[in-house]
């Protein structure tokens, strides 16, 4: 049950998306047990963003969420694959990307919890 949201401000054109969440699609697989076949993403492009207190770069802020909980190798592993993702896709550079995991047991689905 992954979820990747991404904020930047990039605007995000509809093939842009597109290739974008296919890739996040591979990418969640870094994650031990974590496949596309449960990914949900999101993505806001076009809003405004500022890294140490400057707008005018390409920026992004993605949060990665995931049921349960990975080891730090698997983390590192999927930044440094995001990091080329967004900076191929969307022209941000590694050093203006944040990327934020947060794992956890309280989740719900199709009306029950896990």
């Amino acid at each position: 049950m992954p979820f990747i949201s991404t904020k930047t401000n990039v605007t995000v054109t509809p093939d842009k998306e597109e290739l974008l969440k296919a890739r996040l699609g591979k990418a969640i697989e870094a994650i031990p047990g974590k496949s596309e076949s449960w990914l949900m993403v999101a993505i806001e492009g076009g809003i405004p963003m500022y890294f140490k207190g400057d707008g005018s770069q390409p920026t992004a802020f993605v949060e990665v969420k995931i049921f349960g909980d990975a080891s730090k190798d698997a983390y590192a592993n999927m930044t440094k694959q995001l990091s080329g993702i967004y900076e191929e896709l969307l022209g941000i550079k590694p050093d203006h990307l944040y990327v934020r995991y947060q794992g956890g047991t309280d989740w719900g689905w199709n009306g029950n919890n896990f």
